[in-house]
């Protein structure tokens, strides 16, 4: 062999082992990003040339990107027509996105070259370009000197009567809507485990993509069958209010269910009085165990009054495996013996006035009233620190006076609050409260953020199709630290997210 022959034999080889050990044995992967049928999402795919691929998306309005997607994995054997597909969302309206994506597979790496994506319209539900009729009007604002906590606003919204407006969305900080469901009515709405939302819908349970696009859907038919075949003496005849994905992929809601009295005290004759059930059903839609109101509580408590006798409002999965119900009219949080669908459904305990705990200090104008969506805040052996929107319906003094039921009633007022609970002394005090200095009748919700801040929704705190969503310190006078209206829709819930993406936080 001559030595230039040799030569160029040496600088092939030394380039073949770069190439393989910089992308495997393979070439580097190959990239197309694309649009979907979400105006304000693009679709990134990854032609997978390798086996046990990995990527990741950041994208921005610039080269500096800012957010990113979760890692999404393929295990899939190279070579096949297949790509690894990733749904980009978090972007607002008509505006243009850099992004690229970050690829690993064993042995290998490659960052692709940087991509640009631009959104489209924000569009109703027939499909046409949002008109300012569909849109609610958002306004956000942060005070001057603080720092909110990261994330962005999943909001839970319902429309005024007589009107088609979006309601499931996602906002940033600044009040822009960067992601939104465009389906009718369909609240709650929650970020699954798997990245994918679930919502109430159409009468349905409802997992749907980023995209927008039905990964699952259990129609309430489906459930009462499933009801009657297991010899469940209740069905249901609508979903209401709630619904939990545990991790080991069941959902449980929550279910308007009746039953006929007659000649109840109070209400002659024969009346249908609704009250609610709960139901945990597998993947593949089989009801597995049941509850149901009407077997374990008193129906002469109405305080309320009928036919709707219960309204259930919120489910939370408690880390002992049982269930927390949170039942409205009767102003109380029922513990619901679960145990991990084994349970008996016994009612474990009543949090509330006229319940099983004693409340310090004793004044039952403290309680709450009316309230809404609770949340776990921690635990500690017996000790449970619960968050609860308390509406103030029919809040009760210490003369035993039940707030605006005559003009010299007190008048009623909402909270945002955080009570501490011993589940074995069954004693109960509050922490925390904000007081806002309004009565929002109906909705809310409230949480603590990853900063310690509490950020509490109020549906109807100002007698219009408005709402405040609001982000105070907890400090025993709360300073607000960020606050967003919305006008022409009712904010039933909202909620701070870290962001689209399980296990991702967006800085900005």
């Amino acid at each position: 062999m001559k030595n230039s022959q040799f030569i160029s034999f040496l600088v092939a080889a030394a380039l073949l082992l770069l190439v393989l050990a910089g992308c495997g044995t393979a070439s580097p992967p190959r990239s197309f990003l694309t649009g979907t049928a979400h105006p304000l999402v693009a679709q990134y795919s990854v032609w997978r040339n390798h086996s046990g691929l990995t990527a990741w998306v950041e994208f921005g309005t610039d080269t500096s990107y800012g957010r990113q997607t979760s890692v999404f994995t393929d295990s899939g054997a190279a070579g096949n027509s297949k790509a690894l597909t990733i749904l980009v969302a978090g972007m607002r309206p008509q505006t243009t996105y850099h992004m690229r994506a970050h690829v690993n597979w064993p042995g290998g790496s490659w960052v692709d070259d940087d991509h640009t994506f631009t959104t489209g319209p924000l569009k109703g539900r027939q499909g046409a370009q949002a008109s300012t009729s569909e849109l609610p009007v958002i306004s956000a604002s942060t005070m001057p000197g603080l720092t909110p906590a990261p994330g962005v606003e999943l909001l839970s919204l319902g429309e005024a009567p007589n009107t088609s407006m979006l309601e499931p969305m996602v906002t940033d900080l600044q009040g822009n809507i960067i992601w939104y469901y465009p389906g009718g009515g369909a609240f709650p709405i929650k970020l699954m485990p798997n990245g994918h939302m679930i919502l109430q819908m159409d009468g349905d349970l409802r997992e749907v993509d980023l995209a927008g696009n039905t990964i699952r859907d259990l129609t309430l038919a489906q459930v009462n069958q499933s009801l009657q075949a297991k010899g469940y003496s209740f069905s249901i005849g609508l979903f209401s209010h709630d619904v939990l994905t545990l991790p080991n992929g069941h959902w449980i809601t929550i279910g308007l269910t009746s039953k006929n009295y007659t000649n109840l005290p109070g209400y002659p004759g024969t009346m249908s009085v609704t009250g609610d059930a709960v139901i945990d059903i597998d993947p593949n839609g089989n009801v597995v165990w049941g509850w149901s109101a009407f077997d374990h509580l008193d129906i002469n408590r109405h305080l309320q009054g009928l036919p709707d006798w219960t309204h259930s409002n919120a489910l939370i999965y408690t880390p002992d495996g049982n269930l927390l119900l949170s039942m409205r009219h009767q102003s109380w949080i029922l513990k619901l013996d679960y145990a991990d669908g084994t349970g008996t459904g016994n009612v474990l305990w009543r949090l509330g006035e006229g319940g099983d705990f004693s409340l310090a200090g004793g004044d039952p104008s403290l309680w709450f009233y009316g309230q809404h969506e609770p949340e776990i805040v921690s635990t500690n052996g017996s000790q449970m620190t619960l968050s609860v929107y308390d509406d103030g319906n029919l809040r009760i003094d210490r003369n035993g006076v039940a707030c605006g039921t005559s003009a010299t009633a007190p008048a009623c007022y909402s909270r945002a609050t955080i009570f501490q609970i011993d589940e074995s002394a069954k004693t109960a005090s509050l922490l925390w409260q904000d007081v806002p200095g309004y009565f929002s009748p109906w909705g809310g919700s409230v949480g603590i953020l990853s900063n310690g801040d509490v950020e509490f929704a109020s549906t109807q705190p100002f007698n219009a199709v408005s709402s405040q969503i609001s982000e105070v310190t907890p400090a025993a006078i709360p300073q607000t630290v960020w606050q967003m209206n919305v006008t022409g829709e009712w904010a039933y819930r909202g909620h701070r997210i870290p962001s689209l993406y399980p296990g991702v936080t967006w800085q900005k």
